[in-house]
């Protein structure tokens, strides 16, 4: 027995040694090394200063976020995510001040510093200690009238109360008020407050005041006086124009261009895009009425103060300052002011020293302390919509070698005179740079913008929901350039701008050029381009920016370029009409296939692009409805393949050494319907469509299976995710297709030659996590093996490998299957933490990953994207084309020397011996 166990124990020694030798991990010291995360907290929704503290300023933002800034270097001292979705949307957020202090303090102590309201079924009151940002104390309300019949609820805090008010439209107002800390009712009932005059849209809640602009007056309620209270009104003079603008800090709001007090007949003149703040704590209790104007013509924010007593100018916190083109209009959300010990400036001299808390329109967090901007935010970095790596530019001496190679005027003897002439340039260069009196460097080259050996120094350009574009470096995540562009916005079919390369920066000395597309905000909706230098955010010669003067329905780049290797844009307007960016290459659109896709009646649309007479006409193909017989599907998504994707293999090589051929169909497209069932409740349709016949290769149905789905195809595969309600899990659907043993056609693919139908192999498996992103590896050649990198809603990103999603892998495992590499199927896909490629590195709220291939066949570039940035890279198959970092140089330099020297003297003895044989 004791010899079996000591069998046993070695045993098992053996096996954890042989597990460990195939884990691979992240090194303390590699820790930031090739990645790098920024946070951020979103736009603002309100904010304040922390009276308890000099240096804090607590905000709630749109991203369902709240969080302490540090007022010195606008760093994030704690932040709590809340939940996601409806759930968490910060409904109001009350910070204690020194004047509420007073009042709560007669009340008990209730223990908390900061009180948030999220959600609204059910509506969650907590309170957070401002010092930590830990949970103190939380209760729920789930609302008494259903949402369908009512707005959507609003809150305000008065006299240590919380009221929560429900308006019903065209009816009444229902207030109640609520204990802070227990959630007890402060009165018996609900209040009733009849109010047939509240209608949508036209409404808003200023301080204790619900106010309404009802054709030419200003209509509004005190909720926190009595039930039988009056109606507040006053006359606009004229039609009110959209809904009240409410002011913070006072019972005011800004309708028509003036700003109307509700509790007194004050009014004060205010341009359409001012901003308004009232603060009591800047003058010892007096009111002081800020008003922020910014002129952007000379890019000057101006604030001027009155106080509200008189409108009589305080002019000890007025100031104005640069403003950078690159932020919205302002709003000002907090001002706090303390005495100055001393100074020479206008306003310390007046013995006030403020600062002023911002929040622009394109959801930057500014931070302004007398009269000058000390930082800045940007957080419209939390809206990531679409983003791609760019290669750099050459340095000045690639360029020059690379300038001289692209001579092809056929002068030999011209050719050599440049080539030694550029050879005495580098080396006087050289002289002088050891010299130190050297010619200065380029700008590119001055900021670090130069492409390195192995590409992995790219330029990544970011495109936010706001319309800012950002220009970061991969490497160190710097921000090299910002542009904003306001009058943009995304599709109202749910898609974002899109970002379109139409020349990469490998055509020296051409520059790289880019093309963002979106819609204008305003009622037309038509069409907008913007036009760029992707490494420098210039625009192109006239402004870049180009308006169209159609509806976008579609974008393509198309395959072939001009003489300066751009690419034209193919775009497709509502009337089904083609158009070409720039004209000039309208004949490359010649035989051009697109199609459309309508979400909401689940139908596509195939089109045929043809170029005659110089014009250009667009014929309808195919048609085909996936709405299903009861009309109730609806289309969720539509993934085709990367095309910059390149396939390497065009088989698999079986166990008795037959080629299994891919079906590699670069025209196809998966689509997926959801929508009701009457007998299994929800129903997914998946479908592989050839966009240019119109065929379906393939379609296949999950029951009871319901949304969020994440797609992803690539070469001859799909992987998809979604969220299996009979089993309550989430599970991945795999699924491949292959030709058969013989291909069709080796040399050019044709969808119109009627390829025959697909081998199809499919498998699922279950996640032991909710999916929040899919996304595969890409490479350059496409030799590296395809990982998946799966987003997970805990923050995480599992790079998973192609082989644990094979839909191959068989429920046994018999001899071909071994012979082939497959693993044995289990049904349960294991998510280990050497796996996740952000270790620790959380990313909240993953909303996308990005991928794009290097320099180097092993290595691809990943960014993951949600209200924080992360950047790294991953090596599917190994770094096979790079030296390990603890590669020994000299060892291998010695080894070379002797083998070199080894062979000299060998050869030398072999000729002595072949002479001596010889003369036998």
């Amino acid at each position: 027995m004791r010899y079996s166990a000591g069998i046993i124990c070695r045993c098992g020694l053996s096996l954890l040694l042989a597990l460990l030798s195939t884990c691979s991990g992240l090194y303390e010291d590699q820790i930031g090394k090739f990645d790098w995360r920024q946070e951020y907290v979103g736009k603002l929704v309100d904010g304040a200063f922390d009276t308890s503290s000099v240096d804090r300023i607590i905000v709630a933002t749109e991203s369902n976020v709240l969080a302490a800034i540090s007022a010195k270097t606008g760093d994030i001292l704690w932040r709590q995510i809340l939940e996601n979705g409806p759930r968490g949307t910060v409904k109001l957020l009350h910070v204690a001040s020194p004047s509420s202090t007073g009042a709560r303090l007669n009340r008990g102590n209730t223990g908390h510093d900061v009180i948030t309201v999220t959600g609204s079924n059910p509506a969650l009151v907590r309170g957070w200690n401002s010092n930590l940002g830990t949970l103190e104390w939380e209760w729920s309300l789930i609302p008494s009238v259903p949402e369908q019949s009512a707005a959507p609820a609003v809150w305000f805090e008065h006299d240590g109360l919380l009221y929560h008010v429900v308006p019903v439209w065209g009816s009444h107002l229902e207030v109640t008020p609520y204990q802070a800390v227990s959630g007890q009712q402060a009165r018996s009932t609900t209040s009733r407050i009849a109010a047939g005059w509240i209608a949508k849209d036209r409404c808003t809640l200023a301080g204790t005041f619900f106010a309404c602009a009802i054709k030419e007056q200003l209509l509004a309620l005190d909720l926190a006086a009595d039930a039988s209270s009056t109606v507040v009104s006053k006359p606009l003079g004229s039609e009110a124009v959209g809904r009240p603008r409410a002011v913070r800090g006072e019972p005011a709001v800004i309708q028509n261009g003036r700003y109307y007090s509700l509790r007194t007949d004050q009014k004060l003149t205010f341009g359409s895009k001012d901003a308004a703040l009232v603060d009591r704590m800047v003058q010892e209790g007096e009111p002081i009425l800020l008003q922020g104007m910014i002129d952007r013509m000379t890019n000057k924010l101006t604030i001027n103060a009155h106080r509200l007593r008189d409108f009589v100018r305080f002019e000890s916190v007025e100031f104005s300052t640069d403003f950078s083109e690159t932020l919205g209009d302002p709003e000002l959300i907090a001002i706090r002011c303390k005495q100055s010990s001393g100074g020479s400036t206008s306003r310390v001299a007046a013995g006030l020293v403020c600062r002023v808390l911002l929040s622009t329109e394109d959801g930057a967090i500014v931070l302004v302390q007398q009269g000058k901007i000390k930082w800045v935010r940007e957080e419209a970095l939390a809206e990531v919509d679409t983003a791609d790596f760019l290669d750099l530019t050459l340095s000045d001496a690639e360029g020059a070698i690379e300038e001289e190679l692209n001579n092809k005027n056929g002068d030999v003897f011209g050719a050599f005179q440049r080539r030694i002439t550029a050879q005495l340039s580098h080396v006087k260069n050289l002289i002088l740079h050891v010299l130190g009196v050297g010619p200065a460097p380029s700008k590119a080259q001055r900021a670090g913008l130069v492409r390195d050996d192995f590409g992995l120094h790219k330029m990544l350009i970011v495109v936010t929901s706001s319309g800012k574009i950002f220009g970061i470096d991969n490497v160190s995540g710097k921000h090299h350039w910002v542009r904003y562009l306001p009058s943009f916005t995304g599709f109202g079919n749910g898609q974002p701008m899109k970002l379109l390369v139409q020349r990469t920066s490998r055509f020296y000395p051409l520059p790289a050029q880019c093309v963002i597309l979106g819609r204008e905000k305003s009622d037309s909706k038509r069409g907008l381009l913007y036009i760029f230098n992707p490494i420098t955010g210039q625009p192109v010669a006239g402004g870049g920016l180009v308006q169209l003067p159609y509806r976008v329905q579609q974008v393509a780049l198309l395959h072939q370029t001009g003489p300066d290797f751009l690419k034209g844009l193919l775009l497709l307007d509502d009337d089904n009409n083609a158009h070409v960016v720039p004209d000039s290459l309208a004949a490359h659109a010649n035989n051009f296939y697109m199609f459309t896709t309508d979400q909401r009646m689940a139908q596509m649309r195939g089109f045929l692009v043809q170029y005659r007479a110089g014009k250009l006409e667009t014929l309808p193909t195919w048609q085909i409805d996936l709405s299903g017989a009861g009309k109730s599907q609806q289309i969720i998504a539509v993934e085709g393949k990367s095309p910059i994707e390149h396939v390497h293999s065009q088989g698999r090589v079986m166990a008795d050494r037959s080629v299994l051929y891919k079906y590699i169909n670069p025209n196809l497209v998966a689509v997926a319907t959801t929508g009701p069932d009457n007998i299994h409740k929800y129903i997914l349709n998946v479908y592989l469509v050839d966009v240019v016949s119109g065929s379906i290769v393939f379609s296949m149905s999950h029951k009871r299976i319901r949304p969020p789905l994440h797609m992803v195809h690539s070469e001859n595969w799909l992987v998809y995710s979604y969220y299996n309600d009979k089993a309550r899990r989430t599970e991945i659907t795999s699924i491949e297709l292959y030709e058969g043993k013989t291909q069709t056609n080796s040399t050019v693919w044709s969808s119109l030659d009627a390829p025959p139908l697909p081998m199809v192999e499919r498998q699922s498996y279950i996640l032991p996590m909710a999916v929040a992103a899919l996304k595969e590896t890409i490479t350059e050649k496409g030799i590296t093996s395809k990982h998946i990198l799966i987003g997970l809603t805990t923050g995480a990103v599992a790079e998973m490998s192609w082989a644990l999603l094979d839909p191959r892998r068989p429920v046994t495992s018999p001899e071909k299957a071994r012979e082939e590499g497959i693993v044995p199927y289990m049904p349960e896909l294991p998510l280990p933490h050497e796996i996740l490629i952000n270790y620790n590195q959380t990313v909240s709220h993953i909303r996308g990953i990005h991928t794009a291939p290097s320099g180097l066949e092993s290595t691809c570039l990943v960014l993951v994207h949600g209200l924080d940035l992360f950047v790294t890279r991953v090596s599917p198959s190994k770094t096979f084309d790079l030296l390990k970092e603890d590669f020994d140089y000299f060892l291998i330099t010695v080894v070379l020397v002797v083998l070199t020297s080894t062979s000299f003297v060998v050869k030398q003895l072999a000729s002595k011996k072949i002479i001596k044989q010889a003369w036998k």
